[in-house]
């Protein structure tokens, strides 16, 4: 578990590219940056695209502390030291929540909003046995990834599950096999990660600004009794369907969501 000082003075690890009107990309849960590169690459045809790395992800610092709120924060002190007045945001699954939560606390700053196959509520736990999976692994044997991949298969059938997970893994600076991600911190954080966006203070109010949620058909994170909660925070929020797309929307139909992603920015 990580006991470093407060992140107040601490920086999301984040990368850049192309030019144009902002807009930020924030990845789910075990991801990093690199999650949302087919994204990225597509916007930044029209944008200044920046990626970041939630904390406790990829390349960003680690502390035991993951209420929205919090992860909010971190969104825009990144935003003052880029010195970037307003943007766009996109997050998809826990990124999505992340991007929810900016958008309530600091409405301002938040153009439009891009939801990706994910609600404003409050879910079951469901990632216990792949965070008891990753937890087991021993790193001392694991010589290749798929050393790792041999005992993560205990736990976890998918094959592209695991694929996803094990990206958390590279070489740390002896040549040894180490998880870039915090482990611990996250796993006794996924209480808060499961939790519901809500308003958390007089000040803050429903987002007002256009929206759009991107919904995998065959996935069931947005369902029809989510509705009212989305209309309570995001008035104005719509919805697209991707047919044949599960939770990884963005992966399994990346024509389809970087097109309906652009043509919602781009809409007068």
């Amino acid at each position: 578990m990580s006991n470093l000082p407060s992140p107040d003075n601490q920086l999301l690890n984040f990368q850049q590219m192309g030019q144009g009107d902002d807009i930020v990309l924030i990845h789910g849960l075990f991801g990093s940056l690199e999650n949302l590169n087919m994204v990225a690459k597509h916007l930044a045809q029209f944008y200044r695209v920046t990626s970041v790395d939630v904390r406790n992800h990829g390349d960003s610092f680690h502390y035991n502390d993951m209420a929205y709120p919090e992860l909010a924060k971190d969104i825009i002190r990144l935003l003052d030291h880029l010195d970037i007045g307003q943007c766009h945001l996109l997050g998809h699954s826990m990124g999505g929540k992340i991007a929810i939560q900016t958008a309530l606390a600091h409405a301002h700053r938040i153009n439009k909003l891009i939801v990706a196959d994910i609600a404003p509520v409050q879910y079951p736990g469901h990632h216990q046995q792949i965070i008891s999976g990753l937890q087991a692994i021993d790193l001392s044997i694991v010589k290749k990834r798929m050393d790792a991949d041999k005992q993560l298969r205990e736990y976890v059938n998918e094959l592209g599950v695991r694929q996803f997970l094990l990206r958390n893994l590279a070489m740390d600076s002896q040549g040894n096999f180490a998880f870039k991600c915090s482990l611990d911190d996250i796993s006794q954080c996924y209480p808060q990660i499961m939790q519901a966006n809500t308003l958390n203070s007089d000040k803050e109010q429903a987002f007002t600004g256009e929206t759009l949620f991107i919904k995998g058909g065959n996935s069931n994170y947005i369902l029809p009794e989510h509705k009212p909660a989305i209309a309570k925070l995001l008035p104005k929020a719509k919805a697209k369907i991707i047919q044949g797309a599960g939770h990884w929307l963005h992966a399994e139909k990346t024509t389809a969501f970087n097109k309906i992603v652009t043509d919602f920015l781009q809409a007068v």
